[in-house]
This record gives structure tokens, sequence and C-alpha cells, in this order.
């Protein structure tokens, strides 16, 4: 079987590192992107299965690479789970949008994490 794809969208290298050992310890591949733009290129050039996207990152911020990916017919069906340590009450609203599936609040559980993940590409493969 096919490991499933997993674009993580974030600045923070560390965060990268600590979610890509969680998610390829539960069977993931784990590509990361340090800011938006790399994020909207390796979108086209790795096709995942699910994107995690932070939303404050350089260059494109993540509500604008949400919106870019649901405006483009390659990459709209996509779930993208929002990960932010964003306080605002009204982020959720915003998140959901732009097209976002899912928010997770930092900081969280990484069970919580791959729980999630779990049931978007569950939900994915029966569309």
């Amino acid at each position: 079987m096919n490991k499933k794809k997993i674009l993580f969208i974030e600045d923070e290298i560390d965060q990268i590192v600590m979610v890509q050992t969680r998610l390829e310890g539960s069977g993931y591949e784990v590509i990361g992107a340090m800011d938006g733009e790399e994020g909207l290129k390796k979108v086209h050039e790795e096709n995942p299965d699910l994107i995690l996207l932070d939303l404050i990152i350089p260059k494109i911020d993540g509500f604008e690479v949400c919106r870019r990916l649901r405006g483009c017919p390659d990459t709209s069906n996509i779930p993208v789970i929002v990960i932010t340590a964003s306080g605002t009450r009204d982020v959720e609203g915003k998140c959901r949008a732009v097209g976002a599936d899912e928010i997770i609040r930092k900081p969280y559980e990484s069970t919580d994490l791959v729980s999630k993940i779990k049931a978007l590409l569950r939900e994915q493969s029966v569309k």
C-alpha cells in the first residue's frame, strides 16, 4: 500500500521536524515547505493527499494559500487542516470561509492531529 503524502506548510523548522517524526511513525510521508510560495509550488510538484497549513507564514499567508488551493481545479479537493496559534475568536470562521476542512489550535496533541488526518483521508477515499 502506498503511503499517504502530507504537505506541511510551516515556517518553523522544529515544528516541521516534530510533526514529520510523529506522522512518519504513523505511516505517512511528510514533505515540508517553509513559506506560502514554496508550499503552493510543492502542492503541484508533489500532489499531496492532505495539506497541513500554518496561517502565519512568510511570502503568502495561510489564508491566501488556502484560497488559491480552493480556486484551482487541480487542488480544490485536497483536504486542508489549518494549524494556528491565533487566539482570535473569529479565526475559525475565516479559515472555513477560505475553505479549510479542519482547524487545530496550537498547542495541540499529536493524537488529535493524527485522528483528524485519518478522518479526512477516509472521507477523501469515499468521494
